[in-house]
């Protein structure tokens, strides 16, 4: 396999003005008391987001500010009993999925006793210390506001470690997928919320994702820092994730621990997952990459994009690595009347495989559609009766349909997937993506030797069972259409279906070419070559290196001007380029059918081979605005 240069830990170098982080709970104590000098009766608030360590962040703060009193939000929160029974519907008996929920934080407090604080703190003297989920509830204009938050993927790792329970819970030995469930569907849309109340005015933002190492940074810092994450490209921190069928493909592509048994996911283009990276002058704050989705959302989706989607980013990228490994569970998504009507979501998975790299010499293929002429009953029952014997033969009902590097297949919600081993998918969908009803997983065990969920009979209910062998062929297997063509230049529609708001678009090049975003988010991959870069003609941001198999963002908002080129370009009198380079974009866009003149191409990179190769391979999306967007069964 080739070597790696993929950016594990990708920054955003943000511009300052003077001093704006620290990093060390002593440097921290120190500005904290600065903040604060002739403030004899200050009062400093330090709201958290679940997940923080709380008591130790609270002992840190309490030795180094030596307030008065302490006050913590613990005093006024529901009891667990309360909280439990309040949440009981939206949770559901279930695993996996509960029912979106639109609490509000003060829901979940005794709001008397939260006026009883208010008037405590208020007669005390000398510098009091507010504290814990909500604390800005407990004083509404604080001297000092400080905003403790968490990244969602150090939060999942705090559940899986036993050691952090879900909010207003003892649950620290549950199933980590109830604690995810309840953070999914409750916490976090609750948390979110408030969050989003105290953006503009807190004064410092203290990232512990590190416990080891906290840093913090002002809060007018962190705000021009997501300003300015929307004018140049950036990407976000990726993580990785083993997985019962992982494979080995990202040790080496990725350059991840060659000891680890396998990797299965790669989340490299999930906002609502990842984290940014934010560089203040040599101190990486670490912070929810969701935070510029909220604060940003016209600026980084563009005016159309969020006014059909609001604050939600609605595409990710993610990878799905079998090479090596096993076949993924055999699966359906739900169709968006059903992920409406049972899971109050807006919108439903609609996804493709995009087939990024296959091992060589094997029989490698993805599983899509039902057979032709296969009974729905004996389909369920032989299902049904594989709960028990262990045993299905999915080859009779399920298309098995050979794959091959660059190879994209379509998958839209209702339509039975899986992938085969040894293949290498980027996975492109839209954002709800927990919504996997497993019908067949192989009669495996997860890795934490318990079944895995297989959700039967939401599956049977979503399963479009039209979609058959000749549909599925016509439809969802390489849907190429060239779109334009020219001197080294050529654009292909590879997707999505027409029933899915995505659309995804592959570009060969072999000469620099300009482009718009067309006032829409693009979502770039580079599928081959080493290195690419994004500029901007009108050199309004720094050149941005992309590595191989790394995605990189470039907003939407004011329709702007960028361009990628080989980075060899720069050196290309050496003659040391070798292979291709290519990048899969994702924007949101309007109507296909605009987009048949040059200057209608809308937000495309540009890429250019290395010396001596074309360039290859690059997808886009756009998000079908235009069009009644709400989709069940075919006609």
């Amino acid at each position: 396999m080739r070597k790696s240069n993929y950016d594990k830990r990708p920054v955003l170098h943000v511009r300052t003005k003077g001093v704006s982080a620290w990093q060390g709970w002593e440097a921290i104590g120190a500005q904290l008391r600065k903040a604060i000098v002739g403030k004899p009766d200050a009062v400093v608030c330090v709201d958290c987001y679940h997940g923080v360590w709380e008591s130790d962040v609270l002992s840190a703060l309490t030795e180094r500010l030596n307030p008065s009193r302490v006050f913590c939000t613990a005093q006024a929160t529901l009891p667990k009993e309360q909280v439990n029974a309040m949440l009981k519907d939206h949770l559901t008996d279930d695993r996996v999925f509960g029912i979106m929920a639109h609490y509000r934080i003060e829901q979940f407090f005794d709001m008397e006793r939260v006026a009883v604080l208010q008037q405590e703190i208020a007669l005390v003297h000398g510098v009091r210390l507010v504290f814990g989920v909500g604390a800005a509830l407990l004083c509404e204009h604080p001297d000092v506001l400080v905003y403790a938050d968490m990244a969602r993927w150090e939060i999942q790792l705090r559940f899986r470690s036993g050691k952090l329970a879900n909010w207003l819970n003892d649950n620290y030995g549950e199933d980590p997928l109830r604690k995810y469930k309840r953070g999914y569907f409750i916490e976090w849309r609750v948390l979110d919320r408030h969050k989003r109340t105290l953006h503009s005015h807190i004064d410092y933002l203290l990232d512990t994702n590190d416990a080891e190492t906290p840093r913090m940074m002002t809060g007018d810092c962190y705000r021009d820092a997501l300003k300015q994450a929307v004018t140049q490209p950036f990407r976000v921190a990726p993580y990785f994730d083993p997985g019962v069928w992982g494979g080995q493909w990202m040790k080496s592509v990725c350059g991840l621990d060659p000891e680890k048994p396998n990797y299965a996911w790669s989340f490299d283009g999930v906002p609502e997952e990842n984290s940014l990276l934010l560089d203040v002058d040599g101190i990486v704050v670490e912070t929810p990459a969701i935070n510029l989705v909220h604060e940003e959302a016209k600026a980084l989706l563009g005016d159309k994009v969020h006014a059909r989607f609001g604050t939600e980013f609605p595409i990710r990228f993610d990878f799905l690595d079998t090479i090596g490994g096993g076949n993924l569970s055999l699966q359906v998504h739900p169709l968006t009347e059903y992920i409406q009507d049972t899971f109050g979501m807006h919108y439903t998975q609609d996804e493709s495989y995009y087939i990024l790299d296959a091992a060589e010499n094997a029989d490698t293929h993805v599983y899509l559609g039902c057979k032709t002429g296969i009974q729905p009953e004996e389909f369920q029952k032989a299902l049904e009766d594989s709960q028990q014997t262990g045993q299905f033969d999915a080859e009779r009902f399920v298309n098995v349909i050979p794959a091959k590097k660059h190879d994209h297949f379509l998958i839209p919600a209702g339509t039975i997937h899986c992938s085969g081993r040894d293949c290498m998918v980027l996975e492109i969908s839209a954002t709800p993506y927990i919504f996997t009803f497993k019908l067949w997983d192989w009669g495996r065990l997860g890795l934490d030797g318990r079944p895995r969920p297989i959700h039967l009979a939401h599956g049977m209910k979503n399963i479009q069972f039209d979609r058959d062998t000749d549909w599925v062929q016509k439809n969802l297997v390489n849907r190429v259409e060239v779109i334009h063509e020219g001197e080294g230049i050529r654009e292909e529609r590879t997707g999505l279906h027409e029933w899915e708001f995505i659309e995804t678009r592959r570009h060969w090049f072999d000469r620099k070419v300009e482009h718009e975003t067309g006032g829409s988010v693009n979502v770039l991959n580079l599928v081959e070559g080493e290195e690419a870069v994004v500029e901007s003609p009108e050199g309004k941001f720094a050149p941005f290196v992309v590595h191989y198999a790394e995605d990189v963002y470039c907003s939407g908002g004011g329709g702007k001007v960028y361009g990628c080129t080989a980075w060899e370009e720069r050196w290309e009198a050496s003659g040391d380029g070798k292979g291709v380079c290519a990048s899969i974009e994702k924007g949101f866009r309007r109507s296909a059918k605009r987009l048949n003149t040059r200057k209608n191409y809308g937000s495309e990179v540009n890429s250019i081979a290395r010396k001596g190769s074309r360039g290859k391979g690059r997808l886009s999306s756009k998000c079908n605005t235009e069009k009644d967007l709400k989709r069940g069964a075919p006609a």
